[in-house]
This record gives C-alpha cells, structure tokens and sequence, in this order.
C-alpha cells in the first residue's frame, strides 16, 4: 500500500520508471542488449541497474567506464538503449498504487514527472497507460545542468509549478531520486520493487 505522509503538501513530484511505470526490467533488457551489441565488458547485474535508478544513462557508462579502464561511447550505448526500449513500451504496464494516487490528486493539485529517461520515453510510457494529460510538466536531465542525485531537477519542477521545495512531495524508487529530494528540501516517498 502507498503510504503518504500526513503534511499539507501543495504538489507532488513523480519518478516515472519504477513509479508510475513497471518500466524497470524492460529498461534492464533493453540495457544488456545495448552493452551486448557495444562488446562491452561490463559485469552489468540486475542489482547494479537498480541501484542507479533515475541516474541518466550516460552517466552510468562513464562510472563503467572508470570502473572497468574502458572507453565506450556513454553517448551511443544510451541512443541504442534507448531504440531498443521503445520497442517495448507497449509491454510497459501501470504501478497501480502510484498511478491511481496520481489520478486522485488530478486538478486539485499541481503536478510534475522528473525522470533520468529522455522525454519521448518518458512520454511514451505515460501515454500507453492513459497518464500522459496528469502531467503538464515533465523534467529530464537535459532540461538541467545535472541530473540525479543533483536536486536540480526537483527544484526546477517545483519552480514550474509555482511551489516552494518544502511544500512538494516527491515520490521515488530510486535511491538516487530519495537522495535528490533530500538535497531539493523535499519530502518524499520511496516506491519499493514490491508495490509493482
């Protein structure tokens, strides 16, 4: 069950992948294809690609990269992840309890995705489970000078709604996005694997 703090939130910030969409092991497939055709050397594991949830994709292959003394392209991994997951995106399915609370608190108060994926994913995945029009403000890395654990993203959706940071509540499965609500001043609610 999503359990909300009881405080006078004035909007509320949404993750999109493993939030509002069980886009998560889609994105993990869609990942290992990429590094595959990339002959990358990468010990890519499943709890590796969780713990860097909502950090941009080309990020991760430069933290591989340093891990592992190589140099493959973060730029082109992330173009190939991304074709291949769009591929997928009619598979991706809702996380009801996330998605239903986002349905409760449309028009009656502001609201905001902030996500490490590219826009057009973002979009595709909320347009395929009818939560696209809840959602007026969609923050992605490029929009910001950085992303995840950075609070830029959050400060800037609680900006584009008119908010103070205090007064939003962001809603995560990430650590990366727990620890980017905590540097924005925000509340949050983390989004097990569990509630999918």
């Amino acid at each position: 069950m999503l359990s909300i703090p009881d405080h006078p939130f004035r909007g509320f910030i949404f993750d999109c992948d493993g939030t509002l969409v069980d886009s998560m092991p889609l994105h993990y497939q869609a990942w290992i294809a990429s590094l595959k055709q990339h002959s990358a050397p990468f010990h890519f594991t499943e709890d590796f690609f969780y713990s860097k949830a909502g950090v941009r994709e080309q990020d991760v292959v430069k933290l591989l990269n340093a891990d592992y003394g190589t140099a493959i392209d973060p730029d082109s991994v992330a173009d190939v992840k991304a074709k291949i997951f769009e591929e997928m995106i009619p598979q991706v399915s809702e996380v009801k309890p996330v998605a239903d609370f986002a349905r409760s608190m449309h028009g009656r108060y502001p609201m905001a995705v902030a996500s490490g994926s590219e826009e057009h994913i973002v979009r595709g995945c909320l347009a395929a489970n009818g939560l696209l029009d809840l959602f007026p403000i969609i923050i992605t890395p490029r929009k910001v000078a950085c992303g995840k654990p950075a609070p830029d993203m959050f400060l800037l959706a609680a900006e584009q709604m008119g908010l103070e940071a205090a007064d939003c509540l962001v809603l995560e499965d990430g650590q990366s996005g727990v620890d980017a609500a905590i540097a924005a001043g925000m509340q949050w609610v983390f989004v097990p694997r569990t509630m999918r």
